[in-house]
């Protein structure tokens, strides 16, 4: 399973922290992943990181404000998100890959 929280309403400029518990996955995968889908638009990618190596990858869109981490011994990925933005504004899941059942996400809404 992948529980995602931490979501929240906070104004432009502000920090939060997402956090997705990792639980119940049998398959290997080697990428833990944010997404998100805002209202009306497509689901895109945010940011990964390697379940081997801790490596990174960040979408254009929040590289240099959004950092993603991992803590092993908790299974659980998290997503420091910095400098919001009103279109960060979305709602936000985790996911592995190969790609698992989708979980709950959690919505992040951040005012002007």
């Amino acid at each position: 399973q992948l529980q995602a929280s931490g979501g929240g309403l906070v104004q432009a400029g502000a920090s939060l922290r997402l956090a997705c518990q990792v639980s119940g996955i049998t398959k290997d995968y080697y990428l833990i992943g944010w997404y998100r889908q805002a209202a009306g638009k497509e689901q895109e990618g945010v940011s990964c990181i390697s379940a081997s190596d801790g490596s990174t990858y960040y979408a254009d869109t929040v590289k240099g404000r959004f950092t993603i981490s991992r803590d092993e011994d908790k299974n659980t990925v998290y997503l420091q998100m910095d400098s919001l933005k009103p279109e960060d504004t979305a709602v936000y899941y985790c996911n592995v890959i190969p790609v698992a059942p989708w979980g709950q996400g959690t919505l992040v809404t951040v005012s002007s």
